[in-house]
């Protein structure tokens, strides 16, 4: 009799199109070139306004072990136009890195999903696989962006009914310093008005993410003398001619002659063989790599543990039909091929310079922890800047310190320093991390983002924990 009725109930989920509540044509049997595992993957596509055929695109993990039991956590890449799925799912955070050789993976044994369910989007509508039949959808900004995320998981939720309930934490890097804290008042807003369902945000955290543009943009010049990557005269010049309080995405020459001049002579001699991201990193270089990808040959490039060519070899993989076939992606057949960041987006030019840190204010103001983290090698975001804000925020909330700045540990090393405001605000550097921070430090940085789902605070002292 219990064989006979479970037979049914699967039969009955394969009529309906489901398995376990999920979305059966969503579900990724296997991806080519992937090595075995026993979690299950997910990806397809949300419609978020049928009337224009504005879809987004979306890849869905479960958690290595026990997911009925453990969060869900958004993750956005920034950009702004730069694919979540590129970046964090298969460069940064998710179970699979591509091979040398572009056309296979293999694991990532830090993965989020050791801690998590982990969900990402490619948004906006322009974005990767992610489209619109309209093309002005493709001159879009903040506003529009949080709105079709706000749709997005409406209706994500329609396709996966048994998180509807789980923990939410919203987590991103870079200009998702602007989207993660607008998605977050979108979605509070949508709490204070709804009568039924309620999303259930429990945490907020943002890696080396864009608040306040003026800050962080003189921040990069600091960066840049305080690593030795220019002169004290042109340290002194930038800091003697340039007011950063002018300083706009739109418009950065409304500064002075003489403080353009200095910042141009910064860049000069920083030069392009240095990775920005990530000063300490070696670079690749793309013309031996493409030859040796068409060739078949393994082409990873290693530099310090960390293949330095993984998004050329990324953008090989995505582009190979079998790929998109099992991942049911581009099923409107796009005239572009797959890239990390858009080029087809028109974004707004000044929504950049958004203050961000009362929208952080609210966030807190809501009871929600936020936690703000910095590769401490990145000098495009460098944690100069974030530091800073994150104390003024905290000032502006009345907040004491709860944990003194000091190191935090992870495996009896330091994993860089952390401190904590009013308990629920904490800013924390990974040292020896880039701008993608689970990229260049994939076990600390696993282990910051294990302590900020469980509602631990960093380990500051150096005997190693249970989870290491």
């Amino acid at each position: 009799m219990g064989i006979w009725w479970f037979c049914g109930l699967s039969v009955v989920g394969l009529l309906l199109g489901v398995i376990n509540g999920y979305p059966l044509e969503d579900l990724v049997v296997s991806l080519p070139g992937q090595p075995q595992v026993g979690f299950k993957q997910y990806a397809g596509y949300v419609d978020v306004d049928l009337k224009a055929g504005r879809s987004l695109f979306y890849y869905f993990v479960e958690a290595e072990d026990d997911p009925d039991h453990k969060p869900l956590t958004l993750w956005l890449n920034g950009g702004p136009g730069c694919s979540s799925i590129g970046g964090g799912a298969f460069t940064e955070l998710g179970p699979f890195f591509p091979r040398g050789d572009g056309r296979g993976l293999r694991r990532n044994t830090k993965s989020w999903n050791k801690a998590s369910n982990l969900l990402f989007i490619e948004s906006p509508a322009g974005v990767g696989w992610s489209y619109s039949n309209r093309t002005s959808d493709y001159t879009c900004g903040d506003e529009s962006t949080a709105m079709d995320m706000h749709m997005f998981l409406l209706n994500w939720y329609e396709k996966f009914p048994t998180f509807k309930s789980r923990d939410l934490f919203l987590t991103g890097e870079s200009y998702a310093g602007h989207y993660i804290p607008q998605l977050a008042i979108v979605l509070l807003d949508h709490n204070a008005h709804s009568k039924g369902f309620k999303f259930n945000i429990k945490g907020v955290a943002i890696g080396n993410p864009l608040l306040k543009l003026d800050r962080d943009a003189k921040a990069t010049f600091e960066f840049f003398w305080s690593h030795g990557m220019i002169s004290d005269e042109i340290g002194l010049a930038l800091m003697n001619d340039c007011d950063f309080d002018d300083y706009t995405y739109a418009s950065p020459h409304n500064l002075s002659d003489s403080c353009n001049q200095a910042m141009s002579n910064a860049n000069n001699i920083v030069g392009e063989y240095i990775n920005n991201y990530d000063v300490i990193l070696d670079v690749c270089y793309p013309s031996i790599v493409e030859q040796e990808l068409r060739m078949r040959k393994m082409a990873t490039k290693i530099s310090v543990g960390i293949d330095v060519c993984m998004t050329y070899e990324r953008r090989f993989y995505f582009n190979l039909p079998e790929v998109q076939k099992a991942l049911h992606a581009n099923r409107t057949n796009l005239p572009y091929g797959w890239s990390m960041c858009s080029g087809n987006l028109n974004y707004s030019d000044t929504d950049g310079n958004i203050n961000i840190l009362p929208l952080l204010k609210r966030i807190v103001e809501n009871h929600i922890p936020v936690w703000v983290f910095s590769g401490d090698q990145d000098s495009v975001v460098p944690l100069l800047g974030s530091r800073s804000l994150i104390r003024e925020l905290a000032q502006d909330l009345h907040f004491q310190i709860t944990v003194p700045y000091g190191a935090w540990f992870h495996k009896g090393q330091v994993g860089g320093w952390a401190t904590e405001y009013g308990n629920l605000l904490t800013f924390a550097t990974v040292r020896g991390a880039a701008h993608m921070v689970p990229y260049a430090q994939p076990s600390r940085a696993l282990h910051l983002f294990s302590s900020f789902v469980r509602g631990r605070r960093l380990p500051n002292n150096t005997r190693p924990s249970i989870d290491d």
